[in-house]
């Protein structure tokens, strides 16, 4: 995560930029978080994060509500066995809610997440499922001082929102929190319209 991080400073210096708005999803939202923390608040005016797996993942003795260890080391023995196949299961199923009763899959968003996730490197894939499950980014949330808007679906299946947006949102020091009902943790693809409204929003607020 601190790689993750530190390429994005390298991208902000590289460019000269101020007042910058980040946004990232599931991982993405660690690293805006991380990133913040660990190179300061200069030149950002305001974050979001969304479907974001801080503060933490994985099941701890200070961290009771998240997934036990063993949910993480199945992903990655799956993605071992067969990348491809994994890389279908994913979208098809839970990413997208596509699993739940009554869902009308998109077999177009299904195969552009494949197609992503397969230009990837395997090694980065299989490591950083570690990465983002076993990070702890509660000081890094408590460091921010910034507006952060907060956004999570009720319904995800990958990062549970009750152990992730609602705690992040609590330990920020100037957040906005937003729960949908029902959405998944994909939701800025397959409920778009909604997402990118109340983030236009929270931008020209």
């Amino acid at each position: 995560m601190d790689h993750y991080a530190d390429d994005v400073a390298a991208v902000v210096n590289h460019r000269g930029t101020q007042g910058a708005l980040h946004v990232g999803h599931s991982t993405g939202g660690g690293e805006v978080v991380h990133y913040i923390a660990r190179h300061g608040e200069d030149r950002v005016s305001k974050a979001v994060i969304i479907s974001a797996v801080p503060p933490l993942m994985v099941k701890t003795d200070s961290n009771p509500g998240g997934l036990p260890k063993q949910v993480f080391d199945d992903l990655q023995a799956q993605l071992k066995a067969n990348r491809a196949q994994f890389y279908y299961d994913v979208p098809a199923g839970p990413f997208y809610g596509y699993n739940r009763p009554g869902a009308k899959p998109s077999e177009r968003i299904i195969w552009n997440w494949w197609r992503q996730g397969m230009m990837g490197c395997a090694q980065a894939h299989y490591d950083g499922i570690v990465a983002f499950s076993q990070t702890d980014f509660t000081e890094d949330l408590k460091k921010i001082t910034i507006p952060v808007l907060v956004m999570h679906g009720d319904d995800d299946q990958i990062v549970p929102y009750e152990d992730s947006g609602i705690l992040s949102a609590k330990l920020l020091q100037n957040s906005t929190l937003k729960i949908y009902p029902g959405y998944p943790h994909g939701m800025p693809t397959t409920e778009a319209d909604t997402i990118n409204a109340d983030l236009l929003a929270f931008i020209r607020g």
